[in-house]
Parts: structure tokens; C-alpha cells; sequence
């Protein structure tokens, strides 16, 4: 981050690594705690650079934001997110005379410290570290104290912009490297807790004692380093943390934080859920609950999640209710690939067994229960278009500033509404995660939000989005990674900003890509990805067929094939509407259809259809971002993604 007086001197300040704190993580939790921890240690250094008598120009941090830090309380609801952005390059601010940098960077890397030390004595570590006679000590303050890469400048110009890369390039900061022994599971290259010298029985005395009690943080088999400790325990104290004076006189604190996060299964499942508790009475839920129950041994591993369409499902979600109770339960239980490879989970066998057939017997008795399972959920990431070389304008600055500090305010209301968990919104990023069903309107949702924010300030910025659709047997973290070079290189990049752009990971792999420009994919109010899909399901109601056409989407390549020139630039082989007549009489003779659907039908249905399998891309010129290139090859991506929108990855 960077910080900027009267006396010419301005401040510069950045901490990392942003990434390899952040990304490397095997639950959603992770994730939250790396932004939201990332972004508490910005805020410490920005409250010492106030407390030295500085002043932050860039970025400006939500009000009242810092007083929970320096305070433990503050204006509004306690920040549950991250509110500070973290992918800025640095903090700017202007400083008095004196004002020493050397002193903000000792304050981040002590404030950690020191809520580390805290996390260590409120679970009573030192009791386990008697295990490993003082192994696990020395591993904890070696990691601790070595992780944080912090780089800070003071330079009399506030123009020039390069000068935090050129200090950046002068590394004076070398976490210790060549970690001994075992790893961590969530951090690659750290040595976990236990000291293990190799992988085995060696260390597990060790971590069956430290996981009693603490079973739904850290899981069977984990094993963690102490960055990897302090990210998954520091919520359970983080509001016992008051008070603390550093050494150079700033006090620091945290606040009471609500722990409940759906794992990926969970949010999978959310609609699944709601469909059920709506469909059950009370005295059907018993049962259900019960064979659960005994599976988890009562463990309420989603007591805390809340998601709106299950608390509306629930009836009243403050009352400890049967429905309410079954909510709580941890995701995996329901999927088919769960209760087949049951051990594998950590269940017993028959438990499951009992489990799966009181699903039966309920759906039985309720065949209007026909909500498929799907194991699919959405990663949502978002990200400014071009802000970047606004910033180093100091006209902008201050509206830059607002207008994301408005939008930030407002993206946790959005998230919430369709059903999501909000991981982080700080600046202009966003990364949510969401049930299949909701994630594009979710993101069209937070497009227009990020849209109006900066309505009347004259910067013209758009925001572009990815989403990931992953199955739940794909690891959390590979999914997040590329997430980011989907949001870059084919959302930005391929598609010239301001657009979308999907991916489908199934367990064998990528299924499909599909990224247009936010104008093409919405159009007359209406995300035309969702119109199509219900457009599809609509006609084969209509027609009886339960198939979804499935035998016209199962040879679309093979179609566009034959449609498409042998290589990109070439002409196309049939016009726009050639291909829509051609692609019509296909869809109106294909053995589900044949004789129900009408020509009209067909080409209402069609031509969108094959709008969304022409990729389009933006000018990345901005003085003609009006230009666009259409191309004439089809892909079949658009009507896969339909296909899936549709059965929700279920296949039929």
C-alpha cells in the first residue's frame, strides 16, 4: 500500500506477499482470513502513520475502519471482510518532518507477532510444544517472524510513481528458505508444527492431541505450519485481542468475528437444501435428521453459515428447530459421491447407508421433489478495468477513493442477497463464493453497482468478472489460481475488458471457456446466457420432452464444425442467417423435437444462441473502445455452458 505534508515528503509503504498468503488454501475460511488478516496489517500501518502525524492520500480507508483497530471499536458494523485494499501497489501519504518509515514496517511485522502470540497462549500451545520438546516453539517464531516481505520509500516527489517498483527491485527481504521436515498442507514449502523429520506416524501424536476441540478448524490428517495455524484459529480469539501497545506507542486490537464459512460441498448443496426444507414437514425432517446426526456425531459444522435462502427456507432461524438443526450439518453428507466412498470421508459405512436410504424413502413420498444434487459451486472474482493509471493522478485520487469505498460498502449486501459468501470486496476487487444458479446475475449485479459508484466523478472505468464453476472434488486452491488468469487473460485481455468470462472444471478437467463483453452478454436488461437456458427448458416443457435437447446440444461441435472457415480471419462458410435457418431446422428434426417445435420457435431460440458462440472482443484502445471485432467462427462453448446452466453439471 502507499501514504502521502506541506513539507514535500511522501511515504510510501507495501507489504507482501499478497498471493502466498492469500491464495494457498484448502477451505473458504482460508481464503477470508488471508484477505481480512492482509488487510488488518495494512491498517495497523496506516494508523501508525496517522499516529506520526501523516496523513493517508491513497487509498483512503473506509470510515471508521481504523478505529476498530486502534480503538476495538468503531463507527457501523464490525468489518467482517478485508476493507483495505490489498492489490494496490502501495499505501501514499504525506508526512511531517521526522517521520520515520522504519517504524511502520516494525509495527506491522510486531502486530502480527503479537496476535500470533496470542492465538499461542489462548490455545495453550506451549502444553503441545512440551511434546516435541520445544520443536514446535522455534518453528513458530522462525515462520512468524520471517514471512512478512514490507518495502517502504520517502521521496520529496509526489509525481513520481516508479520509485516503490525501483525499492521493490532492491530486495533487502529473504524469508528463510530450505524449511526443514515435514510440510504444511495449506502453505507448499513450510515445515508444519509438529517438527516431523518425514511424512508418516511421526508427527501424528502430536496433531490428534492439538486438534481436540478444535475439530472443525483443523481436519483429519491436517497437518499445519504456523502462518497456516494463525489463519485458521485467529477468528475464535480475534476479539480477545484488545489493548495491546506496541513499541512505538500504537495500540492495536481486534473484535468479536463471526466464524461461520460454507465449505465449497455446502454451497454446492445450498438450493438442493432449501428445495428440501421446503418440500419437508417437520415430522419428515426427524428422520433425515436423525440418520445425519449419526453420521457427524452431532457436529454442527454450518451452525454458524448463514445464507439467505436458507434462512427464509428454515421459517425462523434464531429458534433451535429441527429444519434449523439439519442446516447446520456438514454439506458432503448428501452427495452421491460421499456416501459411495464413505470411508474415504471419514464416515461409517452403514451410518451413511442408513442416511441414503431415508433420502430415499423421502423422496418417495414426494415425487414433486425432482432438485438434482448438482456438485458444482462458483468461485466469482472481480476487478476494475483500467483504475490503475487513474490513480497516479492526484485530481482523481480522492474520487477514486470514495467511489470505491461506496462500493465496497455496498458489495457485501449484493453477495448476500444472491445467496453467497463474500471472501473479500476491498478497492475494486471482489471474490465471492456462490451456488451455481446464482453466480452470473450475482456478477452482472456487481457490475452495475461498480457503475454507479463512479457515476458523476468522470473517470471512465468498467469492471470485468470471472467465474468458476468447479466441481467439489477439484482442490480450492487450483481453482483460485486460475481463476485469475481467467479474469486476465480472457476476460481482459481475450475479450477487451469490461466482460466475462467462464470456465467449467469438472473432475477429468476444464469442460469449457466461454467470455463475452458485459454488452453482449446482457442485453434489454436480460443475461442472455439464462434467458437462453430458460428459453430451452420452456420449449421442451412445452413439448414434453424431460431431456433438456439433449441429443441437438450432444453433437454442437460436430455441427459447428462443418458451419465454421478452416481457420480463423477466413470468411465465414454460411451468413448470419444461414447458419440460424440451418441451425433451426436441426434443432425443430432432432428426434426429442420432431413435429413439437415450430420453425418460429426454433429460430427465436437459435439466434441468440449462436450471437453468445461468437466471440467478441473490445478495442483495447480506449480512444476507439467502440471497435469491435466479431468472429465468424462458431464455438460451441456458449450451448455447452447452456447445457450446464441447465442440468447444473447433473449429468442425464
Amino acid at each position: 500500500m502507499d501514504a502521502i505534508m506541506n513539507n514535500n515528503k511522501y511515504f510510501h509503504f507495501t507489504i507482501g506477499p499478497v498471493q502466498g498468503f492469500v491464495a494457498q488454501a484448502r477451505r473458504t475460511r482460508d481464503f477470508w482470513a488471508g484477505s481480512f488478516l492482509l488487510s488488518w496489517l495494512s491498517g495497523v500501518a496506516m494508523a501508525e502513520i496517522i499516529r506520526q502525524g501523516g496523513k493517508i492520500n491513497f487509498p483512503v480507508p473506509p470510515d471508521g475502519y481504523l478505529d476498530w483497530i486502534t480503538k476495538g471499536h468503531g463507527s457501523g458494523e464490525k468489518p467482517r471482510q478485508g476493507a483495505i485494499p490489498n492489490r494496490f501497489k502501495a499505501v501514499q501519504a504525506q508526512v511531517p518532518a521526522g517521520f520515520d518509515g522504519a517504524k511502520v514496517k516494525k509495527c506491522v511485522q510486531e502486530a502480527w507477532f503479537e496476535l500470533a502470540e496470542h492465538i499461542w497462549d489462548k490455545d495453550k500451545l506451549e502444553d503441545f510444544n512440551k511434546i516435541t520438546n520445544g520443536k514446535t516453539r522455534a518453528i513458530w517464531e522462525r515462520q512468524n517472524k520471517n514471512f512478512w516481505d514490507i518495502s517502504w520509500v520517502l521521496t520529496e516527489d509526489d509525481t513520481d510513481t516508479s520509485i516503490m517498483d525501483q525499492r521493490k527491485n532492491w530486495r533487502s527481504h529473504y524469508a528463510e528458505s530450505g524449511e526443514p521436515g515435514v510440510k504444511c498442507m495449506v502453505m507448499d514449502g513450510w515445515q508444519e508444527l509438529s517438527g516431523a523429520e518425514r511424512p508418516g506416524k511421526e508427527g501424528d501424536p502430536f496433531w490428534k492431541e492439538i486438534r481436540q476441540g478444535k475439530e472443525t478448524d483443523i481436519g483429519k490428517k491436517e497437518q499445519l505450519c504456523a502462518l497456516a495455524y494463525v489463519k485458521r484459529r485467529f477468528a475464535r480469539h480475534f476479539g480477545s485481542f484488545n489493548n495491546k501497545k506496541l513499541e512505538s506507542g500504537l495500540t492495536v486490537n481486534g473484535w468479536k468475528l463471526e466464524t461461520g464459512m460454507p465449505s465449497v460441498s455446502y454451497m454446492a448443496a445450498v438450493h438442493w437444501l432449501e428445495k428440501l426444507i421446503q418440500t419437508a414437514n417437520f415430522e419428515e425432517v426427524k428422520p433425515l435428521l436423525e440418520a445425519a446426526r449419526n453420521v457427524v456425531n452431532n457436529s454442527k459444522d454450518e451452525w454458524d453459515t448463514q445464507i439467505v435462502c436458507l434462512k427464509t427456507a428454515a421459517g425462523s432461524w434464531t429458534s433451535d428447530n429441527d429444519k434449523r438443526r439439519l442446516l447446520a450439518l456438514d454439506g458432503n453428507l448428501f452427495f452421491d459421491h460421499v456416501q459411495d466412498n464413505a470411508t474415504a470421508y471419514g464416515y461409517d459405512k452403514e451410518k451413511i447407508k442408513l442416511l441414503k436410504n431415508e433420502i430415499t424413502q423421502f423422496k418417495k413420498k414426494h415425487p414433486e421433489f425432482t432438485a438434482p444434487l448438482s456438485p458444482f459451486y462458483a468461485i466469482l472474482l472481480m476487478d476494475g478495468d483500467s483504475l490503475g493509471k487513474h490513480m497516479s493522478d492526484k485530481d482523481k485520487q480522492k474520487h477514486i477513493s470514495e467511489s470505491l469505498n461506496k462500493f465496497t460498502h455496498a458489495a457485501p449486501e449484493i453477495v448476500e442477497k444472491y445467496n453467497g459468501f463474500l471472501i473479500y470486496a476491498g478497492g475494486d476487487d471482489v471474490l465471492a463464493i456462490l451456488p451455481l444458479e446464482d453466480a452470473i446475475p450475482c456478477a452482472a449485479s456487481v457490475r452495475e453497482l461498480y457503475l454507479k459508484s463512479f457515476e458523476g466523478t468522470g473517470i471512465p472505468t468498467t469492471i470485468s468478472a470471472a467465474i468458476e464453476f468447479a466441481h467439489v472434488k477439484m482442490p480450492l486452491g487450483k481453482v483460485l489460481g486460475d481463476s485469475h488468469h481467467l479474469l486476465d487473460d480472457i476476460a481482459k485481455e481475450g475479450a477487451g475488458r469490461d466482460a466475462l468470462a467462464v470456465r467449467v472444471w469438472k473432475q477429468s478437467g476444464m469442460a469449457l471457456e466461454w467470455a463475452q463483453p458485459w454488452e453482449i452478454v446482457i442485453q434489454n436488461g436480460e443475461i442472455q446466457i439464462d434467458k437462453i437456458a430458460k428459453d430451452f427448458v420452456k420449449n421442451d416443457e412445452a413439448v414434453g420432452n424431460g431431456n433438456f435437447s439433449n441429443k441437438f446440444f450432444f453433437k454442437i461441435r460436430e455441427r459447428f464444425d462443418l458451419l465454421n472457415p478452416a481457420k480463423e480471419g477466413d470468411d465465414a462458410i454460411l451468413n448470419g442467417k444461414e447458419a440460424i435457418e440451418l441451425l433451426a431446422v436441426d434443432y425443430v428434426n432432432s428426434a426429442d423435437n420432431r413435429e413439437k417445435v415450430s420453425i418460429e420457435q426454433a429460430h427465436s431460440i437459435i439466434k441468440p444462441l449462436l450471437e453468445q458462440c461468437r466471440a467478441v472482443k473490445r478495442s483495447l484502445d480506449e480512444s476507439d473502445s467502440n471497435k469491435w471485432e466479431r468472429s465468424h467462427v462458431l464455438k460451441a462453448d456458449a450451448a455447452l455452458l447452456v447445457r450446464f446452466l441447465i442440468q447444473k453439471g447433473v449429468e442425464r
